[in-house]
């Protein structure tokens, strides 16, 4: 008896390849447009003077806050 072998013809599409590909891609883009939106637009409030915030409707530029606990400073006194 003879032995014969069949192979089932496996491509990948390239439809789906380059499908996949500019999806990915647009969505890289998109995420870059908004990040540099964000950047200019904090930019452009750092740059505002206080009675400008104001008149735009905004108290103050958001700036990092630094919360200290209460009794950390006297228990890094002690430390010393």
């Amino acid at each position: 008896m003879t032995h014969t072998e069949t192979h089932a013809k496996t491509r990948a599409s390239k439809h789906r390849l380059l499908g996949a590909a500019s999806k990915s891609a647009a969505t890289a883009l998109a995420a870059f447009t908004a990040w540099r939106k964000s950047v200019a637009g904090r930019r452009a409030l750092a740059d505002l003077t206080p009675d400008q915030l104001r008149d735009i409707g905004c108290s103050e530029a958001p700036r990092p806050t630094f919360f200290v606990r209460v009794g950390l400073i006297t228990d890094l006194m002690s430390m010393r």
